[in-house]
């Protein structure tokens, strides 16, 4: 079929029409009298070519014996024939249409102005140059008085229109010449009411010439002259009225119209039948001619028709002189006719349609007309309705302007029934809106009747069945697809119709019933072929279901509301299916897999994608399935995500199983598979993760929460699948042990040698076997675990490697170089396992045992000078967070002058001391020291006098203390208050002691003196007494035997603490 044009009834697409001889539309003679007619009228041309035909006559023999069909002889014989025949009678068709600019001859300024025409058949030669003076009366007297036409007389006008038209035969084109006179009548009036017509001077003039003419004479306005061989077939235009003098030169112009015809013309066709009715089979012959010969090329005929035929067809229509209305009639029955057994755009009756309905004149037409009007409004509809109904075949997707030809046809359909001349003749007018709706019912039926007979299974089994279904509803579905994008816009434009509408409430009707009527023997012990086969159809069915979203409102259900109803036997088998093929994949892919990383930024395997694409599959058949009734839906959900679950967990099993068993042949890749093995899991757990958003259980809730109580809901789902993770948790947990279990001993035996090194190492030095071996170990496990999977490494080792520190420096060793290589070893490893933030937090570094560790690790490995220091800084800080004076208190007033580098020291007093003595009461006294004493060597103690029997004693005695401002600012530097109960016979009794920190001394920080000592204020200091045992300072103090400023140190404190009234 060709692209441009229709179908022809009683041709299926695809076939390819023979080159079709329409000759047979006529008879032979019907035939032969109308090659007769064309021959006729081109051997009796009329008229200068126009420019766009063509001039030569042989050329349009030859176009017309072609159009015909006719061979050299019978052209030959046809040819003589016409030649024998009578000549035609050729006229002149003239019509005067009007006037402009002519001369003003009477005396009011206008003229009475008529015309009087003819043809001069004689030749004429132009007129000599030297023949000034033009002849008068040109008409009357070249021309036979009765052979002379005459217009009417139109009053006092410069601007006449007469639109007469006259016939003038001539017989010889050569010679003859068309002559008009145009003149300006003149009637007897009296001198008096010539006066009263007096407008000017120049009306005056005309008074005297009129008195010098003969009475009643005519006046001569102007004439035009013309050849006939210099005219067209058909003219129009305005002439030049040309003078008789050269007085008036310019004298005005006249409109006329020309066209040379023929009368009695001789052919058969011209005596025997209705010019516009042999002009109608001429033009029906050439257009066939035309759309053939376009055919033969592959191209498609748009309606123009070539030069040679349009010369023909204005030739016969000029000289049967057929009116604009008849010649369009003629078209229109030729094309219409045409357009139902032959191939072109039905664009082309458009032009046809305007013109009738712009010229629409009912009585112009004899009753054989209007009836052949009426049966050709009637045939075009019927055949324009009946491919409407066939448009799937008559306009396929598949070829080329198939949609502008269908849009072409609705427009040609709507405009013809708009038509005027439709109304008046079909008296029964259809509704085409509805014949057009029923057509396309009746068309959709035919089209389903005839897919589903086309796809009807050889084999008559359940399954077949269910693949030719589905095989159908992609048809159907298709279908409907192209109505909904391309075919419904032409319809709702055109005719206000919805063809989606119609054609999906059609077709679910009838998928519906043949679908049922397929089903009525599926039952639960189906085959897997057959269950597979429904699924497919199940999909089709549901994506044909959704279509009914494009359609407009409309009440009442569906034959397809409830259709998954259908297949509840078969959700089972595909449930099960959809297990069995991911549980196999998953089993392939952990086979396959080698525990090497796919790709350069990957850190798990090949395995974990096959996984992945597997309950990728599943989500899709839950998404496929979108059951819609919510109970049934929530018990598939439940059936898929148990499924799941299980995959996962066999999955965990068979990749541990698949690490043992490569590791057995090659020990050395061991780790490295351990390490994939828990990214994988890792990976698996978050698969199982986003189950909840990717299966869409926050709708599903939504959807059963009238029929499901939310906690089954969260007993059945959630905590199935918290379940599963926590499985996946202890095996990524005990894989990563699996992993620290092998850096442990590593650790332990580097911290082991560590430990006990030599003690001239510097302590960075002996840490660097160990540090090597962590760097090497962790930056190997850092590119092989995923980041959380290495900071849970990193987490258990950090604790094991705590434990083996602790484990080295709970052991008895007076050597503070060892303790200070476990400190430094500490140090190093906080930095180690934090990696500048990309490691372990600090707050998860910084655990209790660690900061118990470190203080336990800075202190043992402090010299002993440095543990006295941080043993006053202690009581320092006891002094400062105490408040209670249970044994009493010391008011002192301490201040530094920086330009003396001297500390006064002014004691005031002592209150609520404890007695000490057996009378009740005490005899105190303080003394001052500054502590530590290897800061302060040269400083000497200083002591007060002593109070008998007061436990409220007032002293207020000053001591100065020479002493540097930077000593007082070391750590642990203070003043040492200790109070005394004075005895005679025996050791003084302590009644406690007070610490005032340097560093806070009035004047300290300033670098001018303070000038008045009374601002100075007073420091009141709770007596304190030290703990009898456990200073863990001390004991490590007392631990260095070979240390006398520590052995000194401690027998003092130890001295002090027997004295000590504190309990244990």
């Amino acid at each position: 079929m060709d692209a441009a044009g229709e179908t022809p009834v009683g041709t299926l697409p695809g076939e390819e029409s023979p080159k079709m001889d329409l000759s047979h539309r006529f008879s032979k003679r019907e035939l032969a009298l109308l090659y007769e007619e064309v021959l006729y009228t081109i051997l009796h041309r009329l008229g200068k070519p126009e420019h766009h035909h063509v001039a030569d006559s042989q050329e349009l023999y030859a176009y017309v014996q072609k159009a015909f069909g006719m061979d050299t002889e019978e052209h030959s014989v046809i040819m003589q024939q016409v030649k024998e025949l009578e000549s035609p009678i050729f006229c002149l068709k003239a019509t005067v249409k009007e006037a402009k600019g002519i001369l003003g001859k009477d005396v009011s300024g206008f003229s009475d102005p008529y015309c009087l025409l003819g043809i001069d058949t004689k030749s004429q030669e132009p007129a000599h140059p030297e023949h000034k003076r033009r002849m008068k009366a040109v008409v009357k007297d070249l021309i036979p008085e009765d052979q002379i036409h005459r217009t009417q007389v139109i009053s006092q006008t410069l601007s006449p229109v007469w639109d007469e038209t006259f016939i003038l035969e001539f017989e010889d084109i050569e010679t003859a010449s068309f002559h008009l006179d145009m003149w300006d009548s003149d009637t007897v009036e009296s001198v008096r009411h010539k006066l009263g017509e007096l407008t000017d001077l120049h009306g005056l003039k005309r008074i005297f010439k009129d008195a010098r003419k003969d009475k009643g004479q005519d006046d001569f306005l102007g004439n035009v002259v013309l050849r006939l061989k210099d005219l067209h077939c058909w003219d129009d235009q305005w002439y030049q009225l040309e003078p008789r003098t050269e007085t008036y030169p310019n004298r005005g112009q006249c409109h006329l119209q020309f066209l040379l015809t023929h009368k009695k013309r001789a052919t058969t066709s011209s005596r025997t039948q209705p010019s516009y009715t042999v002009h109608r089979h001429l033009l029906q012959q050439l257009v066939s001619y035309e759309i053939l010969q376009h055919q033969a090329g592959s191209i498609a005929w748009d309606g123009e028709l070539s030069r040679h035929a349009s010369t023909v067809l204005y030739l016969h229509a000029t000289q049967k002189d057929l009116s604009d209305f008849h010649q369009v009639m003629a078209q229109w029955l030729a094309y219409s006719k045409l357009y139902q057994s032959l191939e072109f755009n039905s664009n082309c009756l458009l032009h046809q349609i305007t013109s009738i309905e712009y010229q629409w004149a009912q009585e112009r037409l004899r009753p054989e007309q209007k009836a052949e009007l009426a049966e050709s409004f009637h045939s075009l509809l019927t055949y324009g309705v009946s491919l409407i109904r066939r448009y799937r075949i008559i306009f396929p997707l598949s070829v080329p302007r198939s949609t502008e030809r269908l849009q072409s046809l609705l427009r040609v359909l709507v405009q013809m029934c708009k038509m005027k001349a439709f109304h008046e003749l079909c008296t029964l007018s259809p509704d085409l809106p509805q014949m057009v709706s029923v057509a396309l019912k009746s068309g959709t039926t035919e089209w389903f009747h005839m897919k589903k007979q086309h796809l009807k299974p050889m084999v008559k089994s359940m399954e077949e069945n269910g693949k030719a279904l589905s095989r159908l509803l992609v048809e159907v579905i298709a279908d409907l697809q192209q109505c909904q994008k391309i075919w419904n816009k032409f319809f709702i434009n055109t005719l206000k119709l919805n063809l989606f509408s119609i054609a999906y409430l059609e077709l679910e009707n009838l998928v519906a019933e043949h679908v049922q009527e397929q089903l009525h023997e599926v039952d639960s012990s189906m085959s897997k072929p057959t269950a597979e086969s429904l699924f497919q159809l199940y999909m089709n069915l549901q994506e044909l279901y959704r279509m009914k979203d494009f359609l407009p409102k409309r009440d009442g259900p569906l034959a397809l509301s409830n259709f998954h109803q259908w297949f509840k036997e078969a959700v089972p088998q595909w449930l099960q299916k959809a297990y069995t093929i991911a549980l196999e994949r998953a089993q392939r892919a952990v086979q396959m897999d080698q525990l090497t990383p796919f790709g350069e930024h990957n850190k798990h395997s090949t395995s974990t994608v096959d996984l992945s694409t597997c309950y990728a599959q599943i989500v899709k058949t839950w998404q496929q399935l979108s059951w819609p009734d919510p109970e049934e839906a929530f018990m598939i959900m439940v059936k898929l995500v148990e499924d799941m679950c299980k995959i996962a967990l066999m999955y965990c099993r068979l990749v541990k199983e698949r690490a043992l068993s490569l590791s057995e042949q090659n020990e050395g890749e061991a780790a490295n598979r351990l390490c994939i093995v828990v990214n994988n899991i890792k990976q698996l757990r978050l698969l199982i993760l986003k189950l909840p958003l990717q299966l869409d259980w926050a709708q599903l809730e939504q959807r059963t929460g009238a029929v499901i109580d939310q906690q089954q809901i969260q007993h059945t789902l959630h905590n199935q699948l918290d379940s599963t993770v926590s499985c996946l948790d202890h095996e990524v947990r005990d894989v990563v042990q699996a992993l620290a279990t092998k850096l442990e001993k590593g650790i332990a035996r580097h911290i082991q040698e560590l430990s006990s090194s030599s003690d001239t190492r510097v302590p960075e030095d002996s840490i660097i076997p160990l540090m090597k071996f962590l760097e090497s170990e962790l930056q190997y496990l850092n590119e092989h675990l995923v980041q959380e999977n290495f900071k849970s490494l990193l987490t258990l080792l950090w604790h094991h490697t705590l434990a083996v520190l602790s484990a080295a420096a709970g052991q008895p060793v007076p050597s503070a170089q060892r303790y200070k290589k476990l400190h430094c070893a500490l140090k190093s490893l906080e930095l180690c396992f934090h990696a500048e933030g990309c490691g372990l937090p600090l707050e998860t570094l910084h655990t209790p045992a660690f900061l118990s560790l470190e203080t336990r690790l800075a202190l043992c490995s402090s010299t002993s000078r440095k543990l006295i220091q941080k043993y006053f800084s202690n009581r320092i800080q006891q002094q400062l967070d105490t408040s209670s004076e249970k044994y009493g208190a010391v008011t002192i007033k301490a201040l530094y002058r920086p330009s003396e580098q001297k500390l006064r020291v002014e004691v005031l007093n002592a209150v609520n001391l404890i007695p000490l003595d057996s009378n009740g009461s005490s005899d105190p006294f303080v003394q001052l020291t500054l502590e530590p004493r290897h800061e302060f060597p040269e400083v000497v103690a200083r002591t007060t006098q002593c109070k008998r029997n007061e436990l409220h004693p007032l002293f207020d005695e000053a001591f100065d203390f020479l002493i540097p401002p930077e000593k007082c600012r070391q750590e642990g530097a203070c003043l040492l208050l200790t109070v005394f109960d004075y005895d005679t016979l025996g050791t003084n009794d302590l009644e406690g002691e007070a610490f005032f920190p340097l560093c806070h001394l009035p004047g300290l920080d300033t670098d001018e003196d303070q000038a008045d000592a009374g601002r100075v204020p007073q420091t009141r200091l709770p007596l304190t007494h030290p703990k009898p045992t456990g200073d863990e300072i001390l004991q490590l103090l007392e631990s260095r035997k070979g240390d006398k400023e520590a052995q000194a140190f401690v027998k003092l404190r130890k001295q002090r603490a027997k004295q000590s009234k504190e309990m244990e």
